[in-house]
């Protein structure tokens, strides 16, 4: 299965904002349900876990358990029609350049992962020895709580 990420859009067909139900009819009922307190954020995400092809959805509980992010580290996700995983991190840089997003952040994490933050694409990608290890996205939340899902 292709999984095709569209950053502040979502993935395949499934749009932020849709339903556990319409993940579920997209990708099967998750392997694991679990679900996350963010004292930070004060939210709680129930996450839908699809071991097997490397992909976690993030429903928000306080929006009503609407499809707010996503982690991946599927090897063959393909990411503004490159297969991301297969590029190095100055070729990821200038990909997002040529569509519009500049790193906002680069930090390299004391447990040894390096992140490269894409704020206006809402894309963090996480790197290690290396290779890209794993990509989190999802919607745009202002300061009121308010997610913004683009058309």
């Amino acid at each position: 299965m292709e999984l095709k990420l569209i950053p502040l859009v979502g993935i395949n067909d499934l749009k932020f904002g849709c339903t556990p139900a319409e993940v579920s009819k997209c990708f099967g009922e998750p392997e694991e349900i679990e679900e996350l307190n963010d004292d930070l954020l004060n939210d709680n995400a129930l996450v839908y876990h699809y071991w097997d092809i490397g992909l976690s959805i993030f429903f928000s509980i306080r929006e009503n358990k609407i499809f707010s992010s996503l982690e991946i580290d599927n090897k063959s996700a393909v990411l503004f029609g490159k297969k991301i995983f297969d590029l190095n991190e100055k070729e990821i840089t200038a990909l997002f350049k040529e569509n519009n997003f500049k790193l906002s952040e680069s930090e390299n994490h004391e447990w040894g992962e390096k992140r490269l933050s894409f704020d206006d694409a809402n894309v963090d990608l996480y790197f290690a020895n290396g290779k890209l290890a794993s990509i989190n996205f999802g919607t745009l939340q202002d300061s009121s709580s308010f997610y913004y899902f683009p058309n």
